[in-house]
Parts: structure tokens; sequence; C-alpha cells
């Protein structure tokens, strides 16, 4: 939408609070925003400022038409572009970067709750605690919970029909007392439930409620003499205290809070949240935000307060916060703390978030360092060969056979100097007997090369023949063949000294020892041996057991594999007798091995 286009525009457009979004051609939302006047608002957009941001320039650009609705107050306005952007996800609007999978902690919705680990959140009637950014203080509160409480870890469906008919039998884990038997009705429905509540006062933060529950079962058990159970509860007691003695406990006064802080880095804004309850912290989650048009710090920082609260289903009914932010239509108490505990906790948000952003710096930088780097060898690799062009996609081939059996090759592929594993290939030498390792080069070479102008697929910059000048020989003369040996660099590299054979060259390259381009060379040969290597293995393995056992008449290869799953290898086998490999493959097939491997011996 150009200027002129909204200036048309602009007179049917009220000076009242509401919503607006941009429309693209193809009907895409592709913004969402809020204003006390809407005019005023969607004025500043079109504005001839020289300093106008270029994803304005290019909102606009992509606008083909403005629509909005009035409402009456401006916190109906907030309400409503928060239900807007959750729904359409406008790409111009601030996002949440979160491409992650946090764990979840489960209470089940079934007779009796199983407490368990989940990445899907999902509306089944479960209740859903997390996420937690930590796994390993997911796991801390999940062997809590199990250490403390004794809960059911089976799938079983546990209705009242099926324990009263005795469908199950107690398991390994009621007789290691890690459970109390619901199933044959051991534990009683209403105990169950009472203690899967306190569950949630754990994963809610009430360690309170937890504590008082546990000392009151520890003193019914006194009282009652039961003397065992006692100081079995007083054990979950000091277990519960371990754990809340490694929650972060700021101060029992602060109560339950919410803290976040905001840093902006260009581009990328990063907000800390702090979850406090009863003085302590319970989870901590740095969010990284991409800003599009929205870049006002209390903006982001509205924007992230929603989000994240409602990610994290906080109830907390105070944040702390580093500033004053528009959050109009919640029942909130905000707090900026000069002093005091909670201006600790900010300051303790704060340095999360810097370090946080801090980390994901050194991060980038180690990347680039490491793109850099690799674009370094490669230049030294093209310099070393005298290439036009960087070898960005190399390719190698080896052979291996023993004395000429099983012949096989490989071919592995690197790209930007890194394996790429899914373009590795094997093959079968189909046209060559006996051992004759140039007539094998060439023919892979062709089928290599054949298939790849076939397909339409790009040819690698550089070939690497593993071999001297013979194999490199034989591979010029399938490249020949196919009419693309001036469009490759191909090169041989001999084992004993490393030496660098290049076609029609009979004097070899040497690259100092200690070069990268040299070491690059040397990976990508021995990634193809050992490749090469393993398929010729299992080319051997598959051929001794056909021949070996499946040579057998009526013995296939699932008895085969049976047999050789049991002992380990055929001349195990052949040591038998008929009534040991019965018990693995029955009485018929054990005789008809036994017969073959004895044929002198008389039957019995």
């Amino acid at each position: 939408m150009t200027r002129a286009e909204f200036q048309k525009l602009a007179p049917s457009i009220p000076r009242l609070p509401g919503v607006y979004h941009f429309i693209s051609k193809e009907g895409e939302i592709l913004y969402v925003g809020k204003a006390k006047s809407l005019r005023n608002r969607l004025s500043s957009y079109f504005s001839q400022s020289a300093k106008t941001p270029f994803k304005v320039r290019s909102l606009r650009r992509h606008a083909e038409k403005i629509e909005f609705t009035i409402v009456d107050t401006e916190q109906d306005a907030l309400l409503l572009e928060n239900t807007m952007i959750k729904r359409f996800q406008p790409r111009y609007n601030v996002m949440l970067k979160d491409g992650k999978t946090y764990v979840y902690i489960q209470i089940t919705n079934e007779r009796f709750p199983r407490v368990i680990f989940t990445r899907r959140v999902v509306k089944d009637g479960s209740s859903y605690y997390g996420p937690y950014t930590s796994k390993h203080r997911a796991n801390m509160l999940l062997d809590l919970i199990k250490n403390i409480f004794l809960l059911r870890t089976c799938t079983y469906n546990l209705s009242e029909d099926n324990i009263r008919k005795g469908k199950f039998k107690l398991c390994l884990e009621y007789h290691i007392k890690n459970c109390k038997g619901p199933c044959v009705g051991y534990e009683k429905e209403e105990e169950y439930l009472e203690k899967i509540r306190q569950v949630k006062n754990i994963l809610s933060g009430k360690f309170g409620l937890v504590k008082d529950f546990v000392k009151q079962r520890m003193q019914e058990a006194a009282d009652a003499l039961e003397y065992e159970e006692a100081a079995q509860w007083k054990e979950r007691l000091t277990l519960f205290k371990d754990y809340q003695s490694k929650s972060t406990v700021v101060s029992t006064q602060v109560g339950d809070v919410d803290v976040f802080s905001l840093e902006i880095d260009e581009d990328i804004a990063f907000v800390n949240y702090l979850m406090v309850k009863d003085g302590a912290i319970i989870n901590s989650y740095t969010a990284e935000i991409e800003m599009n048009l929205n870049r006002e710090p209390e903006e982001i920082l509205a924007f992230a307060i929603r989000e994240i609260r409602d990610k994290y289903q906080s109830l907390n009914r105070e944040i702390v916060l580093p500033f004053r932010v528009p959050l109009i239509g919640e029942d909130l108490k905000v707090t900026i703390p000069k002093r005091g505990d909670k201006h600790k906790l900010l300051e303790l948000s704060l340095k999360n978030v810097r370090y946080f952003h801090l980390q994901l710096k050194k991060q980038r930088a180690s990347k680039s360092e490491k793109k850099n780097s690799t674009k370094r060898i490669l230049e030294t690799l093209r310099s070393d060969l005298s290439m036009e062009v960087l070898p960005i996609h190399m390719e190698c081939f080896d052979n291996s056979n023993i004395q000429g059996a099983h012949p096989v090759a490989s071919c592995v592929v690197f790209k930007m100097a890194k394996p790429s594993k899914k373009d590795y290939r094997h093959f079968h030498i189909k046209t060559v007997v006996g051992p004759n390792d140039f007539a094998s080069m060439e023919e892979i070479v062709y089928r290599r090369y054949h298939r790849l102008i076939k397909e339409g697929k790009a040819l690698p910059q550089l070939i690497v023949i593993d071999g001297g000048k013979g194999q490199l020989s034989s591979a010029m003369k399938s490249l020949r063949k196919l009419g693309i040996e001036k469009k490759v660099v191909v090169i041989g590299i001999a084992k004993r000294l490393e030496e660098i054979f290049f076609p029609g060259d009979s004097i070899p390259l040497y690259i100092d020892k200690k070069s990268e381009s040299l070491k690059l060379l040397q990976h990508i040969r021995n990634e193809a041996h050992r490749f090469a290597i393993s398929f010729h293995r299992d080319v051997r393995s598959k051929v001794f057991l056909q021949t070996q056992l499946t040579d057998i008449p009526g013995i296939g290869k699932k008895i085969s594999e049976k047999l050789l799953t049991k002992w380990g290898s055929v001349q195990r086998i052949k040591g038998l007798n008929i009534g040991e490999m019965s018990e693995v493959v029955g009485q018929a097939c054990a005789t008809k091995v036994y017969r073959y491997f004895h044929p002198s011996e008389e039957e019995e």
C-alpha cells in the first residue's frame, strides 16, 4: 500500500481506540496492532521520514489493505490484539523464537493416575506441569515423588470391575516396595488420590502443605505404635527437605511472584522469567524474541509476560519488573523494587538473561569461526591442487576384496569438508572376475557418474581415488567414456608416502604433512576405506551364513538366524546334539542340521 493510497483511506479511519491489521493480496494477515487512536497510529506507518525502519517499508510494500475494529477502551484493544496474534500468528508481529520441545510432568487422567514425563501436551483431561527447561530438575522431581508417595508405574486399566475380578497380579514393583498394590485392591482409591493431591502441591511449589502432610502421616504411624512405618515417613521427610534445600530460597517473606527482566540486542530481545513459590525459585526460563515492528522495550516485555505466564500457567498475582509496562486488563500487582529481597530477585533474573545472551553470542561466534575455518581449509586445498573452484563437493572411491572373493567398492561424499553420509554409496562389482582392482575401479566410477548424469544431478568438483597411478588411470578411462574428464578434477592418493597423483603426470605432489588440506584428503580416503571394509564384512557374513546353514535342505534364513543367535557360530552348532538344538528350532529342524554335519553316523 502506497502513501497516496493510505491518504485516500485516512479520512474514514476514526480517532478511537481499536485494533488494526495489515492484509496482503492473498488475504494473509501480516501484522496486528492496537492503538488509542487508530488514525494517528496508522498514519505513523506512512510518514515520509527517512528514518522509517526497513521492516515498516517492507510491511507497506506487501500490504494490500488495512482493516480495523473499534473497541470501547484501550484495555479491550489489548485483549483483542492478544487474541488475534495468538490465532493468526502474523509474521511481522513480535514472536517467541522457541523451536525446542521441553519436558512436562503429566498426571494422567485415569482412576489411579500415574505421574510421568511427556514432551507433548494433549487435551485429554490430564494435568500438565512445566515446561521444565532442565530435564535434570524434572528427574529430581520425579525421583522425589516416586520415593515419597510410592505411586504405580504400570499401564493397566485399574477399573473397579477389573480389580474386583482379580485380573491383575502383583508385580516386582510391589515386592520391592515401590508400589502399594492398587491393582489388587491393597491400596484404596481415596488414599491414592490424597497422595496425588500432594504431588500436585509439590509440582505447584506448595512445599509447606506437603511437609505438613508427611509430618502428619509420620505422627499417625507413631501414635499407632507402627514405628517402622513412622521411620519410613521420617526418611521421606528428610528426602523432601533435601530437595527443598536445592531450590534457591530467597525469603519466605517474598511469597508467590513472577520475575521478568529484559535484554535487547539489535533485532533480538531476551526475556528471563523466574517463577517463585513460597520464596523459592521453582522454575527459570529465558525466551529469545524476534523483534519485528514492535521495538519499544515496554511493548516487548508486555508481550513476553503474557506469553510466558500462559506457557507456564502461572497464577501468581504479583510480578516483579525492571520498569513499568502497559499490562492493562490483568488483575496483577506490579512491583518495581529498588532494594530488598525482590530487588535481589530482579538482579538474579538480569544476571541470567545477560549470561544467556553472552552464551548465545559465543555460540554464534564459534559457528562463524568454524564456517571460516572450513572455508580456509577448502581454499588451501584448492591452492595446493591448483583448482579453479573451491572443492565444496568431493567424492572418494575405494575397493575391497580378499583374493578376488566377494569384491565390493564404496563411494563416500564430503560437502563443505564434512561427511554427507546420506549420499554414501556402496557397490557390488558385477563385470570383473578375480582380484583386479584396476578394472573394478573403472566399473564403479563409470556406474556412479553415468547415473548422476542420467538423473541430472550435480557432479563433484573433486574426485579422489584411493590408490596410485594404476587406479587413477582406470578411473580416467570411465570419465573419458562419459565425456566429463574436463569437468572435474581427479587425483589419486597413494597410502605409503601420501603421494598425490594427477592424470598423465608421473611425478607425484607432496603436500606438507601438517597441512590441513592433506588431513582433509586423508580423512575422506580413510572414510572411503572404512565404508568399503564394513560393507565387505557384511557381504562375507551373509555369504558365510548362506553357504554353511541355508544350504542344508529344509533350513531357511530364520532357522539359521535362531541357531546363530543362540550359539554364535557354525563351529559350535556342529558340536551340538539333536536335543540341544530342538529346544530352539524344534525336533524336525534339529534333526536335519545334525544329520547334515554328521552324515556318517547311524540314526539312533
